[in-house]
This record gives C-alpha cells, structure tokens and sequence, in this order.
C-alpha cells in the first residue's frame, strides 16, 4: 500500500510550496490549459455558462475544482495496487481555492462524505490561488441573465429521463446538467435531450455537458481504476457551480428511485465494496451540509426519494412520451459487454440496474410491453448460472425476497445497513422502509418461473 498525495497547480508559475510526508506518493494535477483557461473541462464550462447566461461564482468554480481533484484520484489511482486489502485508498488532495478559510471550515464534512462515497481514506486540504488567478468567473458585462428557474441532473438513464419530462411536462425551464462520460452514455444523453428538444418545441431549455477525463499514467507507475465510486461528487458538484450562477436560491434534481438510492445489500456480505452510495441519503445530506458550511444559497434534493422505479413510471407526466423514449435510455452498467459476443451497445439484461429497470417497466408498462432489447431476453429460458454473471445478481435477489418474506418486519432494520438514516426522522424511516419492501416486490415479479443454479 501507497499513501498518495494529489496537488493542484494553476499554471507553470505555481510554485505553491505543499510540505510532503515521506512514504507520500506526489503528483501534480495541472489545471491550466493555456495562459489563464483552466483545463479538464472546467474552462469550456464557465464558458458553456456564460453563453446560456449563467455566471458562476468563484466558489462554485472552487467546488468544480475540488471535483475535478477527487475524480483524478479516484479515477488514477488503482484499488488493486495501491491499498492494503485491493480497496481501502489513503488520498490525500491540496486545492487551490478563492478563499482558504472559507473551504478550511468544510474539511470535516467533505472528508466524511468522501469517505462514505468511496470507501477510501480522504484527506482534504485548501490553498490560496496564485493572484493571477484570484479572479477567474466571467461576468454579465451586459449579457443577457438566464431564464431557467430550476436545475437538475440529465444522465441518460430512465429515473433522470422521467425527472425531465416531468418538469417539463409541469411548464418549468430548466437547465440540464450531463457529465459526458463514455460514448454510450454520451449517446443517450444526446439522443434523449434532441427528442426532448423536439417535443417541448416551446420551451427554451438547455444542458450544460462536462466532458472531464484524465490520461491513462497521471500517477507515475500506477494503473487506472475501474470502479469510479465517486462520480456522483463530480455530477453533483457540476449542478452545484451551475447553480450558483442562477440569480436566485436553486434546488438541484438529482432524479433516482429510491430503491437504488438506498442500496440495500441484496445478500449479508455485499457491504461497502460492492454497494454503491451515489445517492444515499446520508451522502445527499452531507452536501447540504456542505453548501451550508461554504455559504452556497442552494440544496440537493432526491424528488424520487419515497417512489420505486416502477412507480416513478406510473406516475410519470407523461406517460405516453415515457413509452417513446424509454428505449433510448440506458441504464446498464456495462452496456459494451455484448460486444464479446458480437453485438453493439445494448443493456445486458441481468446485472442489478437492469433487473430493477425490467421490473419497473412491466410495472409500468404491463408484461411483455418493454421496448428495451436485452443481450439476455429471456430470463426463464434456460437455469441461469450463479456461478457466472447472468445468473449472480438474480441469485441475490432471489436470496432477498425470500428472506423478507420470512421477515418482512426486518425491512426496518436492513435500510441500515448501507448507511446511517440518522437525517431522516422516523417516519421517513418508515416510508424509506416501504420503498424497499414495494422495489423487492417489483423485482420479485419479474423473476417469477426463473431458475437459477450453481455451474
């Protein structure tokens, strides 16, 4: 294991001095493009935004800057080499920021929100810009201010599909924001906003797109990693600097059923590692907590929070432009895997977001109606192998919904379990509680007649 230290530098004049511990592996992460335009997509941003009449402030662009850091490090630091039991990271990152003491007050709260995204060891530390760059946001200069009165996260997947029409369908303006990953992400999200666009001809919505990406080797001799647990601190701090153009308090949407949102563990051992906290409660609270701590006049808020995936269909706005779109979204976790087989881009079928995605389309749709083509189409055609992926996640489920049908009161309990609720009151808990039970029902519709078996 390798304890690594990540510090930001904002030009070749930068010559910050950031004192090191010996066993720290340091690496510096240029910001800078060119003369004063910042890199990695945060210049393009501020300029995206300027353009839609959205002028963030400087501790928004401090709060992209960070992001860019954490999905550096968690993105060029590899799990397998660098940490003692092939998880557990020790990051330590120093930023340049606007305002030091500021940021220095929400070391506590970053690092613990950190912690809990990824499951690594963070360490979060602030320093000023050099003065050419104490000033870096546009201003109006007599520009036209934005007409958008809300905001909320466009990824390409169906929950985010749904939040969109929904807003839309309610006369809202929003502005979009999509983090531009790999090309079928990137191709959903284009495909989905052109019908969108097409559809709402009267509305003047827009989007606003990072594409940020480090090269392969940014840590000298260390491998890049796969599992990228702390993409949401980036998708959300994209919102968050978005929003702090706005002339007014913001909420940012960030759609998600609340099923996935809590992640329960489909079996006793699927705990940190393998379960994703994108969207927990507690990690949405910390950003609140955050916003508040950095003096940002906004929120984060789960729309979704108390809905199954299969009743943010029924109860879309509009269903019947639902039923058009639906197949342009993407919700698979690794929909190039088909490529193996000789097939193009398509959801495989049987890993976890697509389990939940099916069984929120029969729920909405009625069995038989999903338009979705699936690598694996039929789930009862053959005994799925727990051996091998198309059957591991079906087994998990399985495991789950028989055992809360043993139990059903120990709902309460296993919401627990991927985090603490201590944010939500007791009846939150409560309908939280509910919101597991009715997503193991849907998905349990969706698996009856399939087998299962060890190879």
């Amino acid at each position: 294991m390798r304890r690594h230290l990540l510090v930001g530098r904002l030009g070749p004049d930068d010559h910050t001095r950031i004192p090191a511990a010996p066993d720290e592996v340091v690496t510096k992460l240029e910001l800078v493009a060119s003369e004063r335009r910042l890199d990695h997509g945060i210049g393009r941003a501020l300029e995206d935004c300027a353009q839609r009449g959205v002028f963030p402030t400087e501790v928004g662009l401090d709060l992209l800057i960070l992001a860019a850091h954490v999905h550096a490090a968690d993105t060029r630091i590899s799990r397998m080499t660098e940490s003692q039991d092939t998880w557990t990271r020790e990051i330590r990152l120093v930023v340049p920021v606007s305002d030091p003491a500021r940021w220095e007050r929400a070391t506590a709260v970053l690092q613990r929100m950190l912690n809990f995204l990824t499951g690594d060891r963070w360490v979060v530390g602030f320093c000023a810009r050099p003065s050419r760059f104490g000033a870096i946001t546009p201003r109006p200069r007599g520009r036209a201010r934005s007409s958008f009165d809300c905001l909320a996260l466009f990824s390409g997947g169906l929950d985010s599909l749904i939040g969109a029409i929904d807003v839309l369908k309610a006369g809202r303006n929003p502005l979009f924001v999509s983090h531009a990953g790999e090309g079928a992400t990137s191709e959903a999200q284009n495909s989905l906003f052109d019908a969108l666009k097409k559809h709402y001809k009267k509305s003047s919505f827009d989007r606003l797109r990072l594409w940020m990406n480090f090269p392969e080797g940014l840590v000298r001799k260390v491998g890049s990693e796969g599992t990228t647990r702390g993409r949401s601190f980036l998708f959300i701090a994209l919102g968050v600097f978005a929003g702090t153009g706005f002339e007014h308090e913001f909420t940012l949407s960030v759609p998600e059923n609340g099923f996935i949102a809590l992640n329960v563990p489909l079996d006793p051992l699927r705990l940190g590692a393998l379960s994703t906290r994108t969207t927990h409660p507690f990690y949405l609270a910390r950003w609140n907590e955050l916003l508040g701590v950095i003096g940002i006049s906004g929120r984060v808020e789960n729309p979704f929070w108390d809905k199954t995936k299969g009743e943010m269909v029924v109860g879309c706005a509009n269903y019947g432009l639902l039923r058009q779109l639906s197949p342009m979204s993407l919700s698979c976790a690794s929909p190039t895997k088909g490529r193996w087989q000789g097939r193009g881009i398509e959801h495989c079928g049987y890993c976890l977001p697509c389990l939940i995605r099916r069984a929120s389309l029969i729920r909405g749709f009625g069995a038989g109606n999903d338009p979705t083509p699936y690598t694996l189409g039929d789930l009862r055609a053959h005994a799925l192998d727990t051996q091998q992926s198309e059957g591991q996640q079906v087994r998990s489920f399985q495991m789950a919904i028989e055992r809360l049908k043993a139990k059903p009161a120990e709902a309460a309990l296993l919401i627990h379990k991927p985090g603490p609720l201590s944010d939500e009151p007791p009846a939150r808990q409560a309908v939280l509680a509910g919101v597991y039970r009715r997503g193991l029902d849907e998905v349990a519709m969706l698996l009856t007649g399939v087998s299962t078996r060890p190879g």
